[in-house]
């Protein structure tokens, strides 16, 4: 078996024990922990050539004598600051695609029966870290957090931390080496230092089981496997019950309590405290019920229809990648102006700091992994990354009840390969997280004339259907927008994920041609969209494509995109567009519908 099948099956029997089983790259919960904080300007240098020796700059090697010399040092580098991009940071790295090594300098003190952890937010894409001159470990994938061991490495007094950061694009990577977004690269995510106890809580889920509005299910996991006591406090629930580890060092919760659910309109966060005889962590965490019912998406016993958008961890007046809890709060401020309820995080997983703040403002998401549109499905080594990616969203995000879907990918075409690959990880993310639904945004239909219809037979695995179709734009209207037809094979809700058309802000003219890239034209084609969605009886959500313009390299006409994808509501500056106020007049008429539902 090759090393690549091993990591995939070793995978799947992680998944099976409920993703517990590899806490070396699990997200250690920082709430409540000693945490000492990396963030900052940290020297670099830029190996344009992937030539750099690893050995010499981990150790940031100085001359030895008067004939010895360094070729590459990190004496009166340039900085780049962390969290952050290093496209944005300076003009000759705006479309540099390769190796920078990063190196900060920090002071610790040890303390005895402490665990050390080094924790990143996430590092673009591939990374491989160093504390003082040892290489500690390796991560892949741009968008998920992961974390190594240093309690041995780490040392009291000065040390030396260097991490090798590679964006790439390649054909073996997820995304590949085409994908309509900027590949921004770097430490982009924050870097800090986490103290455990010897014995501690390394993990835990808490939720409510699905379809109930008072059973609490989960567990807690233990880095002992003595038995031992585990206390579970919800001081504003009245909750404070004691369970027992087993020989494997886990506790099961299951319980019942009366809550006040978490919603949209009351977005409700309990403090929760879990302490075993060494260790406490804490966190807030809220409880809701989602589940489907026929063709209806139910948040805590009620149907609900999804008022959503779409938009990348981008700042567009800035150009760069969002880096702080300023930047998810202005994206998440215009997705709240236009009536949102819903977000569709893509495509890929987003920071736990906008994660975490869209919980508090009364969102909920849609997560999903960057399986986008041409991955080779028949490559062992790309199911074992993708695997791995799903555990990594999953591992973090599970005690985030704001998360109601796990998504597998994007685009990808039907064949026997993707077929069962996806079915398969379906399976394994229902296997670790059984309280949330599962969708993945496909673009294959059959269509006869103005009736398209959704055959693709991974719905079958899906609890929620999602289709990305940009009728009016990539393809044209077979018929009146309200003669459309759409039916599915499938008695399951569905998500438009997708729609919308590209338009230059303050271009204006005719909205009957699409080469003017008007708004007038965006317009319409967003009002003929509506009055689609108005004769297709499954329809539970809507989620346009896209927030704000964001950068694309691969859009290359010279007058109206230069570099960018202009299907924005919102233009690079944040202006509105004409279809932004059509969307939230549209929003506005759901809203009013939603209420009057849960007044009868």
């Amino acid at each position: 078996m090759r090393v690549s099948e091993i990591k995939y099956y070793v995978f799947l029997m992680l998944v099976l024990s409920g993703i517990s089983g590899y806490a070396q790259n699990s997200n250690v919960n920082l709430t409540g922990r000693n945490v000492q904080n990396l963030d900052g300007k940290w020297n670099v240098i830029i190996d344009w050539y992937d030539s750099g020796s690893a050995t010499a700059i981990s150790a940031n090697k100085k001359p030895a004598g008067a004939t010895d010399f360094t070729e590459f040092s990190f004496d009166n580098s340039q900085t780049l600051n962390v969290p952050g991009d290093w496209n944005s940071q300076r003009a000759e790295l705006k479309y540099y695609e390769g190796t920078i090594w990063y190196k900060r300098d920090f002071n610790y003190t040890k303390k005895p029966g402490k665990h050390v952890f080094l924790s990143f937010g996430a590092v673009s894409y591939r990374s491989d870290i160093y504390l003082n001159g040892q290489k500690i470990g390796s991560h892949e994938g741009g968008f998920n957090s992961f974390n190594f061991e240093v309690t041995d490495q780490i040392k009291s007094g000065l040390n030396l931390l260097v991490v090798k950061a590679n964006n790439e694009r390649r054909a073996d990577a997820i995304p590949a080496r085409k994908f309509d977004w900027w590949n921004y690269g770097g430490i982009t995510r924050s870097v800090n230092i986490a103290e455990t106890p010897e014995d501690y809580i390394t993990d835990y889920f808490i939720q409510l089981q699905k379809g109930s509005p008072n059973q609490i299910q989960g567990w807690v996991q233990n880095s002992s496997r003595k038995p031992q006591h585990i206390k579970l406090a919800i001081p504003g629930a009245g909750i404070d019950k004691t369970f027992k580890t087993d020989t494997n060092g886990r506790a099961l919760i299951n319980l019942n309590a009366k809550l006040v659910l978490w919603s949209p309109a009351k977005p409700k966060l309990y403090k929760v405290k879990i302490s075993s005889s060494a260790d406490t962590v804490e966190d807030k965490i809220g409880f809701r019920s989602i589940e489907v019912k026929g063709r209806d998406i139910v948040l805590n016993g009620r149907p609900v229809f999804l008022r959503g958008i779409s938009f990348h961890e981008e700042v567009p007046q800035r150009q760069g990648r969002a880096s702080s809890e300023t930047d998810s709060r202005m994206l998440l401020t215009w997705a709240k102006e236009l009536g949102c309820n819903f977000i569709r995080l893509a495509h890929y997983p987003q920071s736990e700091q906008t994660v975490r703040l869209a919980e508090e403002m009364g969102f909920m998401m849609w997560e999903e992994i960057p399986v986008w549109q041409g991955i080779q499905f028949t490559n062992p080594e790309i199911l074992g990354k993708a695997n791995m990616m799903l555990g990594e969203m999953i591992d973090r995000d599970k005690n985030r009840c704001g998360i109601i879907i796990w998504s597998l990918s994007n685009e990808t075409a039907p064949s026997p390969a993707r077929n069962a690959t996806l079915k398969q990880m379906a399976a394994d993310a229902r296997k670790a997280d059984p309280s949330r639904l599962i969708s993945s945004a496909y673009d294959h239909f059959k269509n006869s004339r103005n009736e398209i219809v959704i055959d693709d037979p991974l719905s079958e695995s899906l609890d929620v259907l999602a289709v990305n179709k940009y009728m009016g734009w990539y393809q044209s209207w077979p018929a009146g927008p309200g003669n459309v037809i759409w039916k599915s094979n499938f008695n399951k809700p569905l998500i438009f994920s997708e729609f919308g058309s590209e338009a230059m802000y303050g271009n204006h003219g005719s909205k009957d041609t699409a080469s003017l890239w008007t708004e007038e034209h965006q317009e319409q084609l967003y009002k003929d969209n509506i009055e689609m969605f108005k004769k297709i009886p499954f329809l539970r959500g809507t989620c346009p494509w896209i927030l704000a313009d964001f950068r694309a390299p691969g859009r290359m006409h010279a007058q109206f995109q230069e570099g960018w994808n202009r299907k924005g509501l919102l233009s690079d500056k944040g202006f509105k567009k004409k279809a932004w106020y059509v969307m939230r007049r549209f929003y506005e008429q759901k809203q009013k519908q939603d209420l009057k539902a849960t007044q009868n």
